[in-house]
């Protein structure tokens, strides 16, 4: 089973590991920082030995990762991989973002259902059955996850289950939630979020969330009733 190293620290970017199997342009290794596309997130962006991984996914408690042809590696071949790390960290301020909407949405709305969810480097954005214009409760949305960023919380990051890889993330004081992603230390790192709603269908509602990197604050929001 390959060795998550970044769910020891999502902050590493490079490691220096074992290729574990090859099969044609299909590679395991005994330890990896790159993260393969799961509960919504991307995967991570990087390279194998110099070489770029054109795909990464999760087989099981293995990730296999796809290289270009000819990459030439081997099974025991000792390598380094690297990821980009301002995609990578984007991608988890915009992943604990979504997270702290969908927690406050929960306790907002009761009887909302999450119908879906993905997080890019750009923009994050949770799919709801809901009756009604979602973007009548952004103001309350944004006032109350604007306040636990500027609170600058410790993030836990553990295992629920370390038998089956079931990892988890909780703020003592406001949830516990499963989750299986690469998280933020604190949550002032997230920074200032913008949130847009958009119109996908019949009872079904999307808030797009956005970053602003160059201020903190507690947000800004519109409303767009274009069908994404």
């Amino acid at each position: 089973m390959t060795r998550k190293v970044f769910w020891e620290d999502p902050y590493r970017t490079e490691l220096d590991t074992v290729v574990s199997s090859v099969s044609g342009n299909d590679v395991t290794v005994e330890a990896t920082v790159f993260y393969a596309f799961s509960g919504g997130q991307e995967s991570d962006a990087g390279s194998i030995a110099g070489h770029r991984v054109c795909e990464a996914r999760k087989q099981g408690g293995e990730i296999v990762y796809t290289l270009p042809e000819g990459h030439g590696l081997r099974a025991g071949d000792r390598v380094r991989m690297q990821i980009d790390w301002e995609r990578r960290y984007r991608l988890m301020r915009l992943h604990f973002a979504a997270e702290l909407v969908l927690e406050i949405v929960y306790r907002l709305l009761p009887g909302v259902e999450k119908i879906g969810a993905h997080i890019s480097a750009d923009r994050a954005r949770i799919d709801f059955q809901w009756p009604e214009n979602i973007s009548a409760h952004f103001p309350e949305i944004i006032a109350r996850v604007g306040s636990i960023i500027e609170a600058d919380h410790g993030i836990l990051s553990t295992y629920e289950d370390e038998a089956a890889q079931r990892r988890c993330w909780e703020i003592p004081g406001f949830a516990r939630v499963s989750c299986g992603g690469t998280h933020l230390k604190r949550t002032g790192e997230v920074g200032r979020i913008v949130l847009k709603r958009r119109n996908v269908g019949r009872s079904k509602e999307r808030i797009e969330i956005s970053l602003d990197s160059e201020t903190r604050g507690r947000g800004e929001h519109e409303d767009a009733d274009t069908a994404a």
